[in-house]
């Protein structure tokens, strides 16, 4: 049955309520849902109502494409500045014996263990200390790309660039226009965690606010520039928190358009200060990621992170509004097994991440950062032939 039979099986159904059918009817005629909607659809919306809508409306944007890419990771330090109560992964100052200081030089010779491999991106983030500042990252980028001109440069959240702006005592457009003429190619979305101050002043009271977060990608834009956005979930926010944190991305790609990608980010909570709080079950991720989908009919892509909720959730995933499953990154990021991911070691490799979405039923494009096709996986044969790691999809009923 095709996606949009089931969506007029759906509305058709005598028992859906009628807010609910209305949703459903805004989806089929491309319609915005309203900030009162989104709410009701994480209160009373069913994971299959969501799948429907957010699968119809993910085979609209990219039919069965599901995209990935080639990247690593360098993560300067784990040591930081701020104390962010859900963080597994930095260390306070005072904490330098349990952490790491990349030096630039240590930092590039990452960058030249790829050279000669088909990796397209590398993306850097980490923690926030002094020492790494405008000078020290518009002369790290200048020298990646120095060597290498074609690896894309996507690099720091804007909870590193406010940091290191104000330190430096000048503007957000002067510092991303600094920041793009050294190599910066794009902005993970990283830093966003919950917009609304509520939760924000709980979890990350000292690091740049939601409207700071918000104006520092403004300004990228304003260069032309493209960033991506996420959202962390599942903590102590209540739904309507969730929703205000969309609305807000919504309402700013709405006026620069220069949003790839929306990633919702599972709170994980081994070892640290929120340990008492548990984690949302695979349900609720995907009910998650299916209302993130239909809220957000301005962002192209919805991705998830296979590295942080499980290669099989995110085969899952697949069927409720997510197109992108990120890359085959290897172990040079620690942000997710420090945090209690399955993956404790997240890499794969494009072999085994490309049998991982035939296995779901999709078809699997290596993209580059900006969502150009590398490589159409979906008739590709390797030369080496493996045997697949996943087979059957698990039923939910």
């Amino acid at each position: 049955m095709e996606v949009s039979d089931n969506l007029l099986v759906l509305l058709n159904n005598p028992q859906l309520s009628s807010a609910l059918k209305n949703i459903a009817e805004k989806v089929l005629h491309n319609q915005r849902i309203t900030f009162d909607e989104g709410v009701l659809l994480y209160q009373e919306a069913e994971l299959g109502y969501l799948g429907v809508l957010a699968n119809y409306i993910r085979e609209k944007k990219h039919g069965d494409k599901t995209y990935f890419n080639r990247n690593f990771h360098i993560e300067p330090t784990n040591l930081c500045v701020y104390d962010c109560k859900f963080c597994s992964y930095s260390r306070l100052i005072k904490q330098r014996a349990d952490g790491w200081e990349y030096t630039m030089d240590e930092m590039l010779d990452i960058v030249k263990k790829y050279d000669g491999q088909p990796v397209t991106e590398v993306h850097i983030v980490g923690g926030v200390l002094p020492q790494y500042d405008v000078a020290f990252y518009t002369q790290l980028f200048s020298r990646i790309k120095a060597h290498r001109p074609d690896l894309h440069v996507k690099a720091l959240t804007p909870v590193e660039y406010h940091y290191i702006f104000k330190k430096a005592k000048i503007d957000y457009a002067t510092g991303m226009k600094l920041m793009k003429d050294s190599g910066l190619e794009s902005m993970p979305g990283g830093g966003a965690e919950i917009f609304h101050p509520e939760v924000r002043d709980l979890i990350a009271k000292d690091k740049c606010t939601g409207d700071q977060w918000l104006s520092i990608h403004e300004e990228w834009h304003k260069l032309g520039m493209r960033s991506n956005a996420t959202m962390l979930y599942g903590h102590i926010e209540q739904f309507h928190h969730r929703v205000d944190h969309m609305e807000q991305l919504r309402q700013l790609q709405d006026k620069t358009g220069g949003f790839q990608t929306f990633i919702p980010l599972k709170f994980r909570n081994q070892d640290n200060q929120m340990s008492n709080v548990p984690e949302s079950t695979v349900i609720e991720d995907l009910r998650n990621y299916a209302i993130a989908r239909i809220y957000l009919d301005n962002f192209d892509h919805i991705k998830a992170y296979w590295a942080m909720i499980s290669r099989t959730t995110a085969q899952l995933s697949l069927n409720f509004g997510v197109d992108d499953i990120d890359g085959t990154l290897d172990d040079t990021t620690r942000i997710y097994s420090m945090a209690g991911a399955e993956e404790q070691t997240p890499a794969m490799s494009t072999k085994e991440l490309v049998d991982l979405i035939k296995t779901a039923g999709r078809y699997p494009i290596e993209r580059d950062t900006l969502y150009n096709v590398v490589t159409d996986y979906n008739d590709y044969q390797f030369e080496e032939e493996v045997k697949p790691r996943f087979y059957k999809l698990p039923v939910i009923n």
